[in-house]
């Protein structure tokens, strides 16, 4: 799952890069601020009425006309005036904020389309997300139109924000953080600043959207997607899901069974191990990815000074910890200074390991450095992306994004409300995942929230799909691609050998990935056995 916001990383395919946030579900690092509704719309679509819609009550919904136009929301939108210079329109679609009462409140759910060039060969519209939870896809249409090469031409490609992300109907509860994931550190009392703080915040959320928190859910959006196939005209809709998307997807499967077409699920999660702490599954490959980045930085020692060899690097990273530990690092030089201690620097680390291209690494190699420098005393100016990054991490700048993505980690399955399970988690995984162990493991505002009102989705339906993974995937891991394509017998894997990597189809640029899902795409044929490419 990718937890950090788009632009400054992880989830969107136009910036899953250095800062790629990796807590799948925890650290989107990209702030999507919360959008007015779009203005001077002009073309209208009427959707088709289909036989899917049997709940009571929603036709008025499924049967809404989209009006398209413009995606600029002010003077100031570039990312809307990139969109309208690439050709793609935005519209709003109505959907009610709880499906079980459908004549009450309503919100919105913002969505973009590339229509298909090729129209007289066209497949059918396909659907986007890019995982967070919280990540946005509005903005996706024309890059996942460049990976898609040919066949893209024969799709309308639909992005979408999720309920209550950027452009769609927003939430915020405030915080003085953007995400409420770090570290318990080395000691007793970061774990409980971090209970303490993680308290604070499940009750400023309560206090600030208590209506609507319950229906902050993957099901939910799973529903919302539905609505969109409807008002689109679809009989049936493809989908392309990275991350949390996979999840998402997974459970639109299960819902709407015989309403999707083609389906890529990118990075997948297995539904049985989809948790509050998800990350909590993917600590040895985390350990392995740095252990990875270490011999990369050891390669490049003259430029960054960490240490010349794998283990030099690695003792570089248990100084900065152990410095840490002793009292808050200053980072930066007036008057853009950070102050970090050991609950913070392991969530950066985390963030990243996302990508094991060379310029993620390089830029988790000028981090270390300065951090390491830090630790010594001495202070160096940030980059801009490593301010951005920073700022992103120790303010509320980005409150609206970790508030939306913990309401639906909260939301989706119910965590232990006994601060002492994490506690003794934690202590006993100190001994083999030192570093990360005490951040995967830690309490969240999970164990403050309100119980889910609707229990986690299982599969119970067979659904063909083609599942990509990376075998070194620090986010969702093979295991978990592994684990979901058992559970689904139609499904196929394509798997990417010795890649420690988050996040594949169209972005990591690997040739034989993307041969192969675009001929899916292409043909709606899946493999007739297993698929494996190689780095």
């Amino acid at each position: 799952m990718r937890y950090a916001p788009k632009s400054r990383t992880i989830h969107s395919p136009t910036a899953r890069s250095a800062a790629a946030a990796g807590l799948a579900l925890a650290v989107g690092l990209t702030a999507s601020p919360a959008l007015a509704t779009p203005t001077a719309r002009t073309a209208t679509t009427a959707p088709a009425k289909t036989a899917a819609q049997s709940q009571a009550g929603l036709d008025r919904y499924y049967d809404q006309r989209l009006t398209w136009g413009t995606c600029m929301q002010s003077p100031d939108d570039t990312t809307g005036r990139d969109l309208d210079k690439a050709g793609v329109q935005c519209a709003n679609v109505t959907v009610p904020l709880d499906y079980a009462a459908p004549r009450g409140r309503t919100i919105t759910v913002a969505i973009s389309r590339l229509k298909a060039t090729d129209t007289r060969h066209r497949i059918g519209a396909i659907l986007l997300n890019n995982g967070g939870p919280g990540g946005t896809a509005v903005d996706s249409p024309p890059v996942i139109r460049k990976a898609m090469k040919k066949v893209g031409a024969r799709y309308d490609i639909v992005g979408f924000d999720p309920r209550f992300v950027g452009r769609s109907t927003p939430l915020d509860c405030g915080w003085p953080v953007s995400f409420p994931w770090f570290s318990a550190g080395a000691g007793r009392a970061g774990f409980d600043r971090h209970v303490a703080l993680s308290k604070s915040l499940a009750a400023k959320c309560r206090a600030t959207n208590a209506s609507v928190l319950p229906h902050v859910t993957t099901r939910n959006t799973a529903r919302d997607m539905d609505v969109i196939r409807g008002a689109l005209g679809e009989r049936k809709i493809s989908y392309l899901g990275y991350s949390y998307g996979t999840y998402l997807g997974t459970v639109y499967t299960q819902l709407f069974p015989g309403r999707y077409d083609r389906m890529v699920l990118d990075g997948a999660i297995d539904p049985r191990a989809y948790t509050p702490r998800l990350m909590k599954d993917a600590v040895r490959e985390n350990d392995a990815a740095l252990s990875a980045w270490a011999t990369w930085a050891a390669g490049h020692h003259t430029t960054y000074t960490l240490g010349r060899t794998r283990t030099a690097v690695l003792a570089t990273v248990d100084g900065v910890m152990a410095e840490a530990a002793r009292g808050p690092l200053t980072v930066g030089t007036e008057p853009g200074t950070f102050r970090l201690d050991d609950t913070h620097i392991p969530t950066l680390l985390f963030m990243g390991l996302a990508d094991d291209t060379d310029a993620s690494r390089a830029f988790l190699a000028e981090q270390v450095s300065i951090l390491s420098k830090a630790a010594k005393g001495r202070q160096v100016p940030l980059s801009p992306e490593f301010t951005e990054q920073l700022r992103f991490a120790l303010t509320g700048e980005g409150s609206a994004f970790g508030s939306v993505q913990t309401a639906i980690l909260c939301g989706d399955v119910p965590a232990s409300r006994n601060p002492e399970l994490y506690w003794r988690d934690i202590e006993r995984t100190r001994a083999a995942h030192s570093l990360f162990g005490p951040l995967t493991e830690n309490i969240g505002p999970c164990a403050f929230w309100d119980a889910p009102r609707e229990h986690p989705t299982r599969i119970r339906h067979d659904a063909p799909s083609l599942i990509v993974a990376a075998t070194g995937d620090p986010r969702t891991t093979y295991r978990g691609s592994v684990a979901l394509h058992d559970q689904l017998p139609s499904s196929k894997l394509l798997t990417l050998k010795n890649a420690n990597r988050h996040a594949v189809y169209g972005e990591y640029g690997n040739a034989c990935v993307d041969t192969k899902v675009n001929r899916y795409l292409a043909t709606g044929k899946l493999p007739r056995k297993d698929e494996v490419c190689v780095k």
